[in-house]
């Protein structure tokens, strides 16, 4: 598969300058937009010093990307990520030193939203309220999360989303790059397949882009040049214009001689998703938070017979069975067969209990594993993430706690029924 790119900017219909950049690197694999702000073309100045200084940060440590690509590890993949946000940090401390040194431009900065792609891995970093959506198998997913204030009132339950849109503070960002000397990135690396579609765009496009099914089909309707960007920037225009707009898109493109491959790819991804998402530890968890959730997996083939977890013994892994069968034993006694979608051992990440069974493959057995480090790591870095799988983890012990007092129950009234049996006396 191939990855076509294309982008546009527009001044709008209420602006007199365009305080928009973007970034469109083909042979680098590099998309971006920035959205300017401060007076005096002071904006124009931030977003464009952003785009450059990001993709030449990114340029002279191409080193980091070509070690992903000949090896997708842990190690590799934590480069790749400081890569980029240390790159975006140069730039925040470049564009809040030029602010501070020029009265003119005080007070100046930029959102800043870009997608890397190298193979068939995406790398997202996000600062400010542009967005980043991806549009897969007719489903829309905003990949982004808005650093705005009426997007903190709307997590904090305080506002709805359509009171944001008539906020007079619908404008104010909580992050953006150059305002301070430092910034929090958000970043996010996960899969792309054949036919997905992404949009990176400012807020003077996904104001007027309520509709998810509109987008989707803007975005999937099949044209590989720059008419899908110009006909969004148009729409904007018609519904107002009242911001400068930009808009890059990125399309998957499947290639002839690599359709089996792909399609096996396409599969296995969402595989992956679609059973962590029924797994009842994952089940309040965003799409957003389901891939970072999966990047911290891997995967390990067990053939028939052997063992994935001894009872006794200590484990800090969970296991997610995606493909095969297994049996669960407690001693020599087989207790239960488990099949895909079925998943064990998740206690091991939060307890160094020894495992309370055996668990062996009755036939050849695709597993995902998540370690305890890389699930510490990510909860640590992610708290509303870990708030949802700490309030998953108490109602998966309240159930368990039921069905054991239920379970005691039932077995002492059996026992209280059998001592009221009379014994019969043998004369």
């Amino acid at each position: 598969m191939k990855v076509q790119g294309c982008g546009t900017t527009d001044v709008g219909r209420k602006r007199d300058h365009n305080e928009d950049s973007i970034l469109v690197d083909l042979e680098l694999g590099l998309y971006a937009v920035a959205d300017g702000m401060g007076g005096h073309a002071a904006g124009e100045v931030a977003s464009s010093h952003a785009i450059e200084t990001v993709r030449g940060a990114i340029i002279a440590r191409r080193d980091v990307i070509e070690d992903f690509q000949q090896a997708d590890t842990h190690e590799t993949r934590e480069r790749l990520v400081t890569m980029v946000e240390t790159a975006i940090q140069k730039a925040c401390a470049e564009i809040y030193s030029l602010a501070t040194k020029d009265q003119g431009k005080a007070g100046m900065g930029t959102t800043f939203s870009m997608v890397l792609v190298v193979g068939s891995k995406a790398l997202m970093a996000h600062v400010g309220d542009s967005r980043v959506f991806l549009a897969r198998q007719g489903q829309l997913h905003q990949l982004s999360e808005d650093h705005s204030y009426c997007a903190e009132m709307i997590k904090r339950g305080k506002m709805t989303r359509e009171e944001a849109r008539r906020s007079p503070y619908s404008n104010v960002i909580t992050r953006a790059v150059g305002i301070q000397a430092s910034v929090q990135v958000d970043t996010l690396l996960f899969d792309i397949i054949p036919s997905d579609a992404f949009l990176i765009c400012t807020d003077g496009l996904h104001i007027y882009m309520d509709d998810p099914n509109e987008l989707v089909e803007k975005l999937t309707a099949g044209a590989r040049d720059d008419s899908v960007p110009k006909t969004l920037v148009d729409l904007a225009n018609n519904r107002g214009g009242r911001d400068n707009i930009s808009a890059v898109v990125l399309q998957v493109v499947p290639e002839r001689d690599q359709v089996v491959e792909d399609n096996r790819r396409a599969q296995e991804v969402n595989l992956k998703l679609e059973t962590l998402k029924k797994i009842p530890l994952f089940r309040h968890l965003t799409y957003q938070e389901l891939v970072k959730v999966l990047n911290i997996t891997y995967l390990e083939t067990h053939e028939a017979g052997s063992v994935i977890v001894r009872e006794g013994e200590e484990g800090e892994e969970l296991y997610v069975v995606l493909a095969g069968l297994v049996s669960v034993m407690i001693g020599p006694q087989r207790i239960a067969d488990l099949g895909a979608g079925i998943h064990f051992g998740e206690m091991a990440l939060i307890d160094q209990s020894p495992r309370s069974a055996t668990i062996a493959a009755k036939e050849q057995t695709r597993v995902l594993v998540i370690g305890r480090r890389p699930f510490y790591n990510l909860i640590r870095k992610e708290p509303v993430l870990a708030v949802k799988l700490l309030w998953s983890f108490v109602q998966v012990l309240s159930r368990r706690l039921r069905e054991t007092n239920e379970q005691l129950s039932g077995a002492r009234n059996e026992l209280e029924q059998i001592q009221q049996v009379p014994f019969l006396e043998v004369e």
